[in-house]
């Protein structure tokens, strides 16, 4: 047996008041229209060559016009659905981390709700930035381990290039659009599914990366527009420093206090921000990088729809199997840090 899967079967996992809860399925999408690194370089004064060494991102995929993110949502809860073999109206909740939502109100999954016809199911959404998705699981947890719920929809998915100034050569080039879906049951006798988990936000940070036009602060309004206020507006160097740190410090302080070393993991699957940002926590981990996933290249940062979209990475890969440790890891705009330890079940 692997090794991995021995200290898995060895971990002594906290106690839940209901059932223990585990993902059953998995689904994702991302828009056909893709926006290369050399489609950038007509744009704004970029090369190839920078965004990779400074990224590690060759193309990102853009949403149509017309779309929502509810409509990303859709397509990939459609999946998900589908993999599992259940109808729509099976559905009890539903949870959407993003920071992009087709509007104001209603919320997102009230829009996805009827889209694919989850009559009865109730939900909201959640708005954790890059760390949106593992928040809006965390969410879905809780409530399958109180009893209340055996099949909580959980969607991360974000429309990025909708708030991004395609004249800002630092910002323009990591972002674009995507999501994933996953549904959260009850585990059955003798697995483990979620194991543990450990988050914080550190609200001093919200000046160094934030949408400032749009809100209650600074409605709407021919200013707000003249002052590129409904971009997204990062300090670089102060967003990265933070994330190397934090989603360091935190993956590793879950893993101690779960009795567990990076060498013990199935696979490490962190938001896709920056490939520095996670080459750097997999050496902070001890972990060897043949399990740590990848895939920013092909599209750029999602937001809450990197982690999803890197599960499916994982598992088409063959690097994400039954039986698996797997820690995800999130830092995002607030900033907001997420990390989950559990065992794949699927």
């Amino acid at each position: 047996m692997d090794c991995r899967k021995e200290n898995a079967l060895s971990l002594t996992v906290r106690p839940v008041v209901g059932s223990r809860a585990k993902i059953t399925a998995l689904g994702t999408y991302v828009p056909p229209q893709i926006l290369t690194n050399q489609d950038l370089e007509k744009l704004v004064d970029t090369n190839d060559q920078w965004i990779m060494e400074r990224t590690g991102i060759k193309e990102r995929h853009v949403l149509a016009k017309g779309l929502g993110v509810s409509d990303i949502c859709t397509e990939a809860a459609k999946k998900c659905l589908a993999t599992r073999g259940i109808p729509a109206t099976d559905i009890e909740v539903i949870i959407v981390g993003t920071v992009t939502p087709d509007m104001m109100f209603p919320s997102t999954a009230c829009l996805v709700q009827d889209k694919i016809g989850a009559k009865g199911a109730w939900g909201f959404d959640v708005s954790g930035g890059c760390s949106g998705f593992v928040y809006a699981l965390l969410a879905g947890v809780k409530m399958v381990e109180s009893g209340s719920y055996k099949k909580v929809l959980v969607c991360g998915a974000d429309a990025n290039t909708r708030m991004t100034d395609y004249t800002d050569r630092t910002t323009c080039v990591i972002f674009g659009d995507g999501g994933g879906a996953v549904l959260l049951e009850p585990a059955e006798e003798g697995e483990i599914g979620f194991i543990d988990s450990l988050s914080e936000v550190d609200g001093s940070g919200g000046v160094s990366l934030n949408l400032k036009g749009g809100g209650s602060l600074n409605p709407t309004s021919h200013e707000t527009v003249d002052k590129k206020m409904h971009y997204i507006f990062q300090d670089g160097p102060a967003v990265y420093k933070f994330a190397v740190r934090k989603m360091s410090e935190t993956t590793a302080k879950l893993l101690e206090r779960n009795g567990v070393t990076g060498a013990d993991l199935g696979c490490f699957i962190p938001h896709q921000a920056n490939k520095r940002i996670i080459t750097a926590t997999a050496e902070r981990l001890g972990m060897d990088l043949d399990h740590v996933i990848i895939n920013i290249e092909k599209y750029g940062n999602t937001s809450a729809g990197t982690i999803p979209l890197a599960m499916e990475t994982a598992v088409e890969e063959g690097k994400l199997k039954k039986g698996d440790l797997v820690l995800l890891a999130a830092v995002g705009a607030g900033f907001t840090v997420g990390t989950v330890l559990l065992r794949w079940e699927i």
